[in-house]
C-alpha cells in the first residue's frame, strides 16, 4: 500500500501531461496542479503542508484499497476509504454548530457577567446547535462517515431537546416537574445528563486510536455531561450545585474551543489559509504506528 506522500507523487507523474481523466486529483478540496497557463505551460504541484513527513491535507483516489487515517477534520476517529461523492464535507459545519451553542452555555454556566439564566441558549440551540447539525449528521449519513452522522445527528437532537426543556410554555416540561417542588426538575435534569454523559463515554471510546485534538473533544465534553449531571443530582434548597455547575461549565468552554479547533482543521488547506493545523496522532495509532516505522492494520491487509 503507498503512503499519502507516495500517492502525491504517483498523481503528479499521471497529470504532469496534463491528459485524462485523472488529470486533476483533488487535494483537500484544491488541484494539485496550477493552471498551465498561469505557469507558463509548467505543471507545478500543490503539497499539502508536511509535519513530520505526515501530510495534513487528504488525497482523494479512486483505489477502492486506500485508507485515510484518523481525522478529527472529517470526523473520522479510525482509517476510513475516501467518499466516492462530490459533497462537501459536512464535519466544519457540524463541528462549528456544537462550538457555537456549547461556548454561549458553557459561559453562563461558570457566571460570566453574573447570567444567570440560560435563556438566550434556547434560540441557539433550535437554529444552529440543533437543526443545523441535525442536518450535518444527515450529510454525513450521505458521506458514508457512520461515526460522524451518530455523533453530529445525536448532539443536534441533544439541543433540540434542551431548547424544549427550556421552552417557556410549549411542552411545560419544566412547569409540570417544579409544580409542587423545583426537585423533581433537578433530578430529572441531572439523570438527562448523566444519559448523554454515557453516549459520550460511547464515543470516547472510539476515538481512542484517532488524533489528540479529536480524543480531547470528547473527552472534556465527556467530563462537562458529568460534572452538570452530578450538579443537578446534588441539588439543594439553594439550587443545582455551584461548584459542579462551574466546573462543568469550564469543561465545556475546553470542549467548544476544541471543537472549533476540528472544524478548522477540516476546513484551512493551502487554497484558504497561510498554514494548515497541526494534527498530532497518538503514538499507537495507525498514523503514529506509521511514523515510527510498526506495521499498521493497513499494510498488513494489503500483505495479505
Amino acid at each position: 500500500m503507498a503512503t499519502a506522500q507516495e500517492h502525491n507523487d504517483t498523481t503528479l507523474a499521471q497529470a504532469a501531461g496534463l491528459t485524462g481523466t485523472h488529470a486533476h486529483h483533488p487535494v483537500n478540496g484544491t488541484s494539485t496542479l496550477d493552471h498551465a497557463a498561469a505557469n507558463e505551460g509548467i505543471a507545478k504541484e500543490r503539497k499539502p503542508y508536511d509535519y513530520g513527513g505526515n501530510p495534513l491535507a487528504h488525497i482523494a483516489t479512486n483505489n477502492p484499497d486506500y485508507r485515510l487515517t484518523a481525522f478529527g477534520g472529517e470526523f473520522q476517529p479510525g482509517l476510513y476509504r475516501a467518499p466516492k461523492s462530490n459533497f462537501a464535507n459536512p464535519a466544519p459545519l457540524g463541528l462549528s454548530a456544537f462550538a457555537l451553542t456549547t461556548f454561549v452555555l458553557s459561559l453562563i454556566n461558570v457566571g460570566t457577567r453574573s447570567i444567570g439564566e440560560p435563556n438566550i441558549v434556547v434560540a441557539i440551540a433550535y437554529g444552529y446547535g440543533g437543526l443545523v447539525q441535525l442536518l450535518a449528521g444527515m450529510w454525513e449519513m450521505a458521506v458514508g462517515n457512520t461515526f460522524g452522522a451518530t455523533a453530529l445527528s445525536s448532539y443536534g437532537g441533544f439541543w433540540l431537546s434542551f431548547a424544549i426543556i427550556l421552552t417557556p410554555g410549549g411542552f411545560e416540561i419544566a412547569s409540570t416537574l417544579e409544580e409542587k417542588s423545583p426537585f423533581p426538575f433537578y433530578n430529572s435534569f441531572g439523570l438527562y445528563l448523566m444519559g448523554w454523559f454515557i453516549f459520550t463515554f460511547i464515543l470516547l471510546i472510539c476515538t481512542l486510536r484517532s488524533t489528540v485534538a479529536f480524543f480531547s473533544l470528547f473527552f472534556t465534553l465527556d467530563l462537562a455531561f458529568m460534572l452538570l449531571g452530578i450538579g443537578y443530582l446534588r441539588a439543594d434548597a439553594a439550587g443545582p450545585n455551584e461548584a459542579c455547575i462551574k466546573a462543568g461549565g469550564y469543561f465545556g468552554l475546553f470542549a467548544a474551543f476544541l471543537a472549533w479547533y476540528n472544524a478548522l482543521a477540516g476546513i484551512a488547506d493551502s487554497s484558504n489559509s497561510f498554514f494548515v493545523i497541526p494534527v498530532a496522532h497518538f503514538p499507537w495509532s495507525e498514523k503514529g504506528r506509521e511514523a515510527r516505522g510498526k506495521p499498521t492494520n493497513s499494510s498488513e491487509a494489503h500483505t495479505a
